[in-house]
């Protein structure tokens, strides 16, 4: 059987993110986190993950039960429909700066504590994130972020590069969501959250059309979530690469450097300069793997084993608990299959 596309995993920190607007508000989030198909078993180890795809339902029931699509983050609640409403007003202009100063203005007007502002020179240009002065939770600038940004590249038809992002709120434990999401060259603790992208792309054409309208937001927040990843990084290209082939195919990292066309120590160098060291980045593209494959319907846990490269099942529990935290169970739960299978 074919692996699934690579669409990556979340943290269970920015799950928890997710979730403590709900808490703030005394819902009950365990139906939340039933629709989307998360065991919560997972929510006590720091180190699981949740499929892409398990986050995308997580937000559309969140928003469901809240009547809100920024999980109560703001003042003001982002009422459901809202996202529609904004593509709705942006499906029809011309550029790209058109419809990004038309998503900022209703923004704006929809939520209380933060907006933005499009500021341009004459190389670049920079959304400014505003927050009254007040520092607001990382998952706050990041979700506003995913909104505008995914609604943007869906608009151009492409991913919008995103050079530099400076965010007020501290570096969390596990920063590689917002990395992977984003852009490597992200800096935390900055006296303002901005936004940074080279000015030519506000003059590009709006790509979409009204008929697409019905599918991309059927989609979504799938789509804006995984679709528009930042695949320029070292990681992701290796990544890439690697799923090509079967786990026990993998080369060296001499090999691959040569593959790559660079040096051996270059490439260590700019995947430490990631915070990862190759082992760990297989580790991490394993672990990832058996997460969506276990997500898959019809599959055993032997046979996730075996298609992540290990030879004896007992093999691949040991190495599952070691990266998450949490036996390969406590995902198949989530399926509704058995664990024992």
């Amino acid at each position: 059987m074919a692996l699934p596309p690579d669409k990556g995993t979340t943290s269970i920190g920015l799950v928890h993110e997710a979730l403590l607007g709900a808490r703030h508000k005394g819902v009950d989030v365990s139906s939340a986190l039933r629709q989307a198909r998360i065991d919560p078993a997972l929510l006590a180890s720091p180190q699981a993950r949740v499929s892409a795809a398990g986050f995308s339902r997580l937000w559309v029931a969140l928003s469901d039960a809240l009547d809100d699509e920024f999980f109560a983050i703001d003042s003001h609640p982002m009422r459901r429909g809202s996202f529609k409403l904004m593509c709705q007003l942006t499906i029809g202009c011309d550029t790209l700066e058109h419809a990004l100063r038309r998503m900022l203005a209703f923004l704006r007007s929809t939520l209380d504590d933060v907006y933005g502002e499009l500021v341009v020179d004459a190389d670049s240009a920079v959304i400014v994130l505003h927050d009254h002065g007040v520092q607001r939770r990382l998952f706050c600038y990041g979700t506003w972020l995913i909104l505008v940004h995914g609604l943007l590249c869906w608009l151009g038809n492409r991913r919008i590069p995103i050079q530099r992002l400076d965010l007020r709120a501290p570096q969390p434990d596990d920063d590689s969501d917002y990395r992977m999401r984003f852009c490597e060259n992200i800096r935390f603790d900055a006296p303002l959250s901005q936004v940074f992208f080279t000015r030519d792309v506000l003059q590009l054409k709006v790509a979409q059309t009204p008929l697409a309208l019905a599918a991309f937001l059927k989609e979504s927040p799938a789509s804006i979530l995984v679709k528009y990843r930042n695949d320029e990084s070292i990681s992701a290209r290796i990544r890439q690469r690697l799923r090509g082939q079967s786990p026990e195919a993998w080369p060296e990292l001499e090999t691959l450097a040569t593959a790559l066309r660079m040096s051996y120590s270059t490439l260590q160098r700019r995947l430490q300069a990631e915070g990862l060291s190759y082992q760990r980045l297989k580790d991490n593209l394993r672990r990832d793997i058996a997460i969506n494959l276990l997500s898959q319907p019809g599959l055993t846990v032997t046979d996730v084993a075996a298609q992540t490269g290990f030879q004896e099942t007992s093999a691949f529990h040991r190495a599952f608990k070691k990266w998450t935290g949490v036996s390969p169970g406590a995902y198949r739960r989530s399926q509704g299959e058995d664990a024992d299978l």
